[in-house]
Parts: C-alpha cells; structure tokens; sequence
C-alpha cells in the first residue's frame, strides 16, 4: 500500500462494549431478577440466546453479565483456564464458606499444585482397585429393587439413585461405607443434603445476607453448624486413614480410595498440601460427583422409559456382557459396553447437568471486537452452543445410534460437539468415576428389570440448583425374569 493510500484507509474501528450489545433490558434497579425467578434460570438464559444470539448481555442491579453460545468462543475460553480465566468468583466464594476450599475453587499456580495430587487419588488404578466396593454397591441395589418388586412396593428409583452415587463417592473419597441406601437417616448424608440445596439456594439469591450476622436466618445458622459436622467427620476418617497407612504401608503406593492417595501426597515433604486442603477436596469430590452421576442417570432412564427400541438394545448388551453375574464383576467389561456408553452421551447431550458453565476474566480481555474487562461473568451455554452448531440427523430426538462406530457413514465423537464434562485444562477429573458408575447401573438395571413410564404421569421437568435435575421421575420397574443364582465369591 502506497503512503497516500494508507492515509486514506479508515482508522480502525473502536472496540464494541457490553453495554453495545443486545439483551432483555430489565427493570431500572433490579434488572433482570423477575424475569430469573419465574423460570430454571439456564432455560431463561437458552431462551434469550434464541431470541439475541450468540452474544448477548443482561443485568441484575448495578452488575452486567455476559452470555455466548457460540461453541468455538466456548471453547476458547475454557482453553484459557486458569490463567487468563477462572471460575466465577462468587460460586467458588460460597463453596469456601463451607468449607469446600480444594481443587474445584483453586487457581493459578494453586490449582496446578492440587491438580496434579487430586488427579493422582482419581487415576484409572485407583478406581479399578475401588471397583470390588462399585461391584458390591450394585449388587445392593439390585437386591433392594428386586425385593421391593416381589413384596408389591414402589420403587422410588430417583431417590435410590442418589443414595446409591452417594454411598459410591463417600466411598471412594474417604473409605467409607455409609449405606444410605438401606439405611435412610444417616447423619452425615443430612448434612451433606442439607449442605448442598442450601449453597445452591444462595447461588441464586441476589444479596449474601447470610454474611451479616445480624440478617442470618436459621436455615443459615443450621447450615454453618452442618459444615462444621461435616469437617469433623472427614478429619475422623483422615485420623484412621493415617492409622490404616501405618498398619499397610503398601497402599501409600496404591491407594483404594482417595482420601488414602491423597494423605500419602498430603504426608510427602515439600508437598506444600495440608489437612485442610484434604477435607476440601474430599468434600468437594462429594458435592461435586453425588448430584452430577445420579441426574445423568435419572435422565437416561427417562428417555429409556419412553424408547422400547433403546431400552431393548441396551438390554441385549446387558444380557450379553454379564451373561450370569447379576452386575459386572471385571471391570474390563465397562469397555464392551458401547450401547450404554452412547445411550449415556447422547442422554448428557440432550439433558445435560451442566448446561451453562460460568467463567471470568483475570484481566482485561478482547472477545473478537468485544472489550470485557477483568471480574465480568460469563454464562457458556453449553447446551444451546451444540444445539445451534450441531450437524446431527434429528437433532431433537433421542438416538443412541448416533454416537456409535459405524452409525451412518463413521460413528461421532461426542468430545468434538459436547462439553459434558467441561473442556480445556479443567477437565472434570472425576469423569472416569462418573461413566463407570453409570455403566454400572445401567448394565444391572437393564439386566434384571424393565422400565415402564407410568401412565398419566406428568412428564419429568427441568429444575436447577447446582445441575439441571429431573423434578420426577415417573418411571415404574418390572422384574424382567428370574433372579440368577447368586454368584459367590
């Protein structure tokens, strides 16, 4: 370009701000918090996408939001975890008031450090030697369905499956068998419960009023005294994990459960991890690996319950992987379980319990033309992105098949369309738990039982707190043929 030219070229354009961009206006104080309230607030947010685009904003108050769907910004921004983006401040500010400080609030050089010896506790070793406890956890669940089948009773297969993804990470995450699925008023499964729904009630709540301790309520008050149980519990189990160390110090080098991998990193010197950073992280494994597994269970089961054809394939694999055994006793087999595995993903992409991810910029930052500066939250739509994107055959309807080697001309990869389980370095390391534990249902459940919806049932809805839930689900189970011969050893 000549020196006139260039002088005739028009100067580049300002950068565009949040404000600039489209969006519900809300009212002049509080914004948008009617709207919010009316409805689970990631559909409200999928619907404003819908009606403004890829790029939108709101407000509540005096705080402006930012929202995208578009899947290669998505994808972007969860690439520039931790350093350029973190978690929302504000969700991992109220976990810490539980006292859940671990890897899920870390940053920066701090997640790095726990990353690194939380991913050790959660190897693919580590669950093949928790596997006999998977196998035998179950196996107790089957036996629950099947003798409340023959004595005449309802199953309540929506609560049974979150005692049951509790009893597993519990026992994963600390060594314990706290059996809430027989035995229902376990102290410690209250206070997690409790716990739980109240930090996902102030996720929602505009201001922290339980701060002030003149505003706090009782259900505040009561929530502070159950972390506190809860903190005393897990340093109880750390007390005998120490002791069992002493007694065996063959499992430093392979640990059974996480709370053994992670006080052998806890105890190495130089490890810069402390007990405290142990009950974080055990507490975090919980809260984060109980609601998450049992709703991508709850959901398949649904979508199952309307779909003989799916139920039906998934049965005959069932049949065909655990022949007699009434649940997987190799964990080896979790890989011949390829119908279940695309049943799952394509239930996680349809109902998925994460449908929005919250992020935040460390600094100031450019999206395209767009300045967002350093403390703006972003809402990642997860579920609208791989709606709008997606280049799937009926891409509202449910079909295993899809994900599967050999469905049209290749089988998918869900990981290039789907962010089941967050994308970039904070990937949810917990994600090979999760699977084997569905799988493990699932295969039992189709094995033994056959789903039916009840009739006139009204339709499971969405619900949110921490993950999209099914407000029901209006299922029946049937026994499908005589119990096998029990399996001894």
């Amino acid at each position: 370009m000549t020196q006139g030219a260039a002088a005739l070229a028009p100067p580049p354009a300002p950068p565009r701000r949040i404000a600039d961009l489209p969006g519900p206006k809300g009212r002049p104080f509080t914004g948008v918090i009617a709207d919010i309230n009316r409805r689970p607030f990631h559909q409200v947010l999928e619907d404003w996408g819908r009606q403004y685009g890829t790029l939108y904003r709101f407000r509540i108050m005096r705080k402006q939001f930012l929202v995208t769907s578009d899947r290669d910004v998505i994808a972007g921004l969860l690439r520039d975890r931790p350093d350029v983006m973190r978690r929302s401040a504000r969700t991992a500010q109220m976990l810490e008031e539980v006292g859940t400080r671990g890897l899920f609030t870390a940053e920066g050089d701090e997640w790095r450090r726990q990353r690194k010896l939380v991913m050790r506790a959660l190897t693919p070793e580590v669950i093949h030697g928790f596997f006999p406890t998977l196998s035998m956890m179950t196996e107790r669940l089957q036996q629950r369905w099947s003798a409340a089948i023959a004595a005449g009773r309802p199953v309540d297969v929506l609560r049974d499956l979150k005692a049951y993804t509790l009893d597993v990470t519990i026992g994963l995450a600390m060594g314990q068998d706290i059996n809430t699925l027989e035995l229902e008023d376990n102290p410690l499964q209250r206070d997690i419960e409790f716990l739980f729904n109240r930090v996902a009630r102030r996720l929602t709540t505009a201001l922290p009023y339980w701060r002030v301790p003149l505003l706090k309520r009782s259900p505040d008050r009561e929530a502070d005294a159950a972390a506190a149980r809860i903190q005393q519990a897990v340093m109880g189990f750390i007390a005998q994990t120490r002791k069992r160390l002493a007694l065996q110090p063959a499992l430093r080098q392979k640990p059974s459960n996480m709370l053994e991998a992670l006080v052998t990193a806890c105890d190495e010197p130089g490890s810069g991890f402390t007990d405290a950073g142990v009950v974080g992280n055990a507490i975090t494994m919980v809260f984060a690996g109980e609601d998450t597994t049992s709703n991508t269970t709850a959901w398949l089961i649904d979508f199952l319950a309307r779909d003989p054809v799916a139920a039906g394939a998934l049965a005959a694999e069932a049949d065909r992987v655990l022949a007699s055994a009434p649940v997987l006793r190799d964990y080896r087999l979790l890989e011949q379980l390829h119908y279940v595995d695309a049943a799952t993903r394509e239930a996680m992409r349809l109902k998925p319990v994460a449908p929005f991810l919250a992020v935040e910029p460390t600094r100031d930052v450019m999206l395209g033309d767009l300045a967002v500066p350093a403390g703006t939250v972003i809402f990642t739509m997860t579920r609208l992105a791989a709606q709008r994107d997606s280049e799937l055959a009926q891409p509202d309807a449910f079909l295993p098949q899809r994900w599967l080697d050999g469905a049209g001309e290749r089988g998918d990869d869900p990981g290039r369309k789907l962010f089941p389980f967050g994308g970039g370095p904070r990937f949810c390391p917990g994600r090979y738990l999760a699977m084997a534990e569905i799988k493990m249902v699932m295969s039992m459940l189709a094995r033994h039982f056959t789903i039916a919806a009840v009739p006139g049932a009204a339709p499971a809805e969405e619900t949110f707190t921490f993950t999209n839930s099914p407000s029901a689900l209006p299922v029946t189970l049937l026994a499908r043929r005589p119990e096998p011969e029990k399996v001894l050893g």
